[in-house]
This record gives C-alpha cells, structure tokens and sequence, in this order.
C-alpha cells in the first residue's frame, strides 16, 4: 500500500475537502480543515496528493486503511501465479522416456504452467544438433493442441533451450 499523508502530515497550504458523507465542502486552508476533521471526530486523509489544490478527505483513516487492504488482498487472491517447470532431455533420448516426460509437460501446460525444455548435448553430440532438433520438432508437434511455443529453440552453450506456454 502507498503511503497516505494524514492530518499534519499533508504539506499543502490550502486543500479541496471532502465531507464525510462524499460531499464537497469547499478550498480551506490547512488549519480550516484540521479543525474541521477534529470536530466531526474523524481524521484529513489527502486521497489526491498530485491534483492543485491536493483533495483530502474527511473519514476514519483506521477504517480507510483497511478497507484498502482488504481489497488488494482480494485483487491479489484472484491472480494467476504461473510457475516455470523445467524438462530436461537428451538428443539421445528413448521412446518410453520420451513419453514419460511429454506427459509431464501436458501435465504442466494443463495447469497453466510455462516449460522451459533444456536439451543438454554432451561430448560428441554437438556435433549432430540435427537429432536433438528433430526431438524438439516431435515435441512441439505432439503438444499442439495444448501449448505453444514462447520462445523459439536457441543454443545456449552445450544446451538447446526452448519455452513452451499454454494455449
């Protein structure tokens, strides 16, 4: 939450006030306004610092602040967290293990997840990235239905690496 000056905390000389019940009461100077929050009981909260003169409002700042609490708890509880899962697999990799980890990565992209696949390529096998990229092909064909790619296969390194993100 940002923070909101209150009573003498607000630096402006004069101030737009508010009433308690949302009506607009006026342009008063600082201690005008003070002096009206301490009557009705209530504090001056400055809800539009940036405006000329700024507005402030007379209410129970306690209250205030937790009603915005609670609304950005709410607005927080209905965000999406998506995680990034990460598969990794060899340009040597065996049909059973294949599927096994193609079945994971539905798994993932079913929940909203991101993949990053990491493909590894040791000693020899850089020389044939040809193998590891048609690996990569099959899996970006067998997962069309349910995911697309984010960011196209790059080598990074010994590592061919790839980001898949649901539809």
């Amino acid at each position: 939450m940002r923070y909101i000056r209150v009573n003498e905390k607000i630096f402006a000389k004069t101030l737009r006030i508010i009433g308690p019940e949302g009506e607009q009461l006026g342009i008063f100077p600082k201690e005008l306004a003070l002096k009206k929050a301490d009557e009705a009981e209530l504090d001056l909260v400055e809800v539009a610092p940036a405006a000329n003169p700024p507005v402030c409002r007379i209410m129970d700042f306690s209250k205030y602040r937790y009603e915005q609490e609670k609304r950005e708890r709410e607005v927080k509880k209905h965000q999406k967290q998506a995680q990034l899962k990460e598969i990794r697999v060899s340009p040597r990799i065996d049909i059973h293990d294949y599927e096994i980890k193609l079945k994971h990565i539905k798994e993932f992209l079913e929940k909203g997840h991101k993949v990053r696949i990491r493909m590894l390529f040791r000693g020899r096998e850089l020389a044939h990235k040809d193998l590891g990229n048609r690996v990569i092909a099959k899996l970006v064909q067998d997962i069309e239905k349910i995911g697309k790619i984010d960011k196209d296969p790059i080598m990074l390194g010994r590592a061919l690496v790839m980001v898949l993100g649901p539809k």
